[in-house]
């Protein structure tokens, strides 16, 4: 059934404003609705195109509202903005979400799965514990350096405040050895959840064979296996390998003019996790053990021959976002590619 009618939904926890328009920007109805009175009155709704923002509970959203016969849309915040006009306001939102979602070149949020999100809530769950672990070392050696301590950056030097606390000749004050041994104990426990968590990562990216078809690639583990299947759109929506590497934010930032064009560094757009974690791949490809691996004469050993070594570890980060869309569309796992002879 050709739907003719779009509903515009800014969401909230409790409060939802419906703007619904025709296709060619006639106004229907405007509703203010509760979160009780909301999947009813939908339900009630003849089939048409709902749209929203992806913001917190819009994936939920459209699974509740897929199977009443809509066609759902999310849209990103930072596109509905400049369509809102003067004032802010629920029905504001509404109304621009309407007008946004109009425009022929618009581009929408591919709606996530229960699924998908259950692993995005365990990525970020291990990302948190990390965090968290981190800021405890930071303050541990921030401590110890009032006394004259002086400790390297990382979670390896954890022995050596151990073996600082634990010396009685140091002038270590008695509260602040109690206090340092509260926080070796708190970084004990988050690094217990954090491996606990590792080897729930490691599980669920066996899982699927999305997962273990990108772990064959060299520098992609299963955290990165994980990121890919649960904040990446269906990779079959990108035309090409380089849009995908795009949507990620590892092309140069474009301020070309006049048929002109000017290359800045890159982007930082899109999905800033899988970013990171395909620049450490990258980057672990380049220490002096996985230099190892790298064929002589190759482009990569082209590359680090003249470039320093971040702006290659982007560079190859960009050519492994190209071979994931291209191992994932077409169902095959990594292949090494094969040097070109010199003529």
């Amino acid at each position: 059934m050709a739907k003719d009618t779009m509903i515009g939904v800014d969401l909230a926890k409790n409060s939802f404003q419906i703007h619904a328009a025709t296709l060619n920007g006639e106004v229907k109805f405007r509703r203010k609705l509760t979160r009780a009175q909301f999947l009813s009155f939908m339900s009630a709704q003849p089939p048409a195109v709902v749209v929203m923002e992806a913001c917190g509970g819009a994936h939920h959203w459209a699974r509740e509202l897929a199977p009443l016969g809509h066609d759902v849309r999310l849209i990103a915040p930072v596109y509905v903005k400049p369509f809102v006009k003067r004032q802010k306001n629920d029905a504001a939102d509404a109304e621009a979400i309407v007008e946004a979602a109009q425009r022929p070149e618009m581009r929408f949020v591919e709606p996530k799965s229960a699924e998908q999100q259950a692993r995005a809530l365990l990525f970020r769950t291990r990302e948190q514990l990390v965090h968290q672990r981190t800021e405890l070392v930071n303050a541990l050696r921030s401590y110890l350096y009032e006394y004259g301590h002086a400790l390297p950056i990382g979670i390896a030097s954890l022995r050596r405040v151990e073996a600082i606390i634990e010396d009685t000749a140091n002038d270590l004050p008695d509260l602040v050895r109690d206090i340092c041994r509260d926080l070796l104990q708190q970084i004990a426990e988050k690094t217990a959840r954090i491996d606990v968590l590792m080897k729930r990562i490691r599980a669920t990216a066996e899982d699927t064979e999305a997962s273990r078809r990108l772990q064959t690639m060299p520098g992609v583990g299963p955290v990165t296996a994980l990121a890919v299947e649960a904040f990446a759109p269906p990779l079959e929506s990108f035309r090409c390998g380089r849009d995908f590497a795009a949507w990620l934010g590892l092309v140069p930032r474009q301020n070309s003019t006049g048929g002109k064009q000017r290359l800045g560094r890159v982007t930082k757009a899109g999905q800033a996790d899988i970013r990171r974690l395909l620049i450490v791949g990258a980057m672990s490809r380049l220490t002096w053990l996985g230099r190892k691996s790298i064929r002589p004469g190759s482009w990569l050993a082209r590359m680090l021959e003249r470039k320093p070594k971040m702006l290659v570890a982007i560079a190859l980060a960009n050519k492994m976002a190209r071979a994931i869309w291209a191992m994932l569309t077409r169902g095959e796992d990594y292949r090494d590619p094969v040097p070109v002879a010199a003529a």
